[in-house]
């Protein structure tokens, strides 16, 4: 394929602008959720994955009913408070993970994503991957599936402890709940 006639959707300004949604929506989930505290109690945990192309089926399967409420809400960006709500009731009510497209279309199916293939080990850089001891099967998931050629981004929410993370090619930048938001998280000056 020629580079040049490449679109560069890692980079692009359109697609940094819904990860950043997505981020977003995962910190205000994870900050309005006032039990992370209480013993028993189960927080709110999500799994999505940014993908380029029109299906994820090479390395995907269905999650049986867990399905996004598409008639809610079915794009990203074009309604951010709307995916926001609907989110949070998913993010409670639903397992696995939540594809949505480059263009911020959001697929009604949700998936547990398959591990590599041998043939997509030997096209990686001989990058390891570090897990680090807060990530549970969700992250590592998310880790590994950032690897893909057709995965620009993967975060999740963690339903143990509102952390929220971004992973990007094998890397990953994770904040605590208690860093969410910055100087506008009134936990982190407490």
């Amino acid at each position: 394929m020629d580079d040049e006639l490449r679109i560069a959707y890692e980079t692009h300004d359109g697609v940094r602008e819904l990860i950043d949604c997505l981020h977003h929506a995962l910190e205000s989930i994870s900050l309005n959720f006032d039990r992370w505290g209480e013993q028993y109690a189960k927080g709110p945990g999500m799994y999505i994955a940014v993908v380029t192309g029109p299906s994820v089926a090479d390395f995907a399967d269905p999650m049986g009913r867990n399905t996004w409420p598409t008639d809610r809400c079915r794009d990203v960006c074009l309604d951010l408070e709307s995916f926001y709500e609907t989110a949070r009731e998913v993010a409670m009510t639903r397992d696995g993970a939540l594809v949505v497209s480059v263009d911020g279309v959001v697929q009604e199916q949700m998936v547990r994503f398959t591990d590599l293939l041998p043939a997509e080990l030997e096209t990686l850089d001989e990058q390891e991957d570090e897990y680090e001891g807060w990530m549970g099967s969700r992250h590592m998931s998310a880790l590994d599936t950032s690897r893909r050629t057709n995965v620009i981004s993967t975060l999740t929410l963690s339903e143990e402890t509102g952390r929220v993370t971004i992973f990007e090619g094998g890397s990953f930048e994770t904040t605590k709940r208690t860093e969410l938001g910055g100087e506008w998280n009134p936990e982190a000056y407490s």
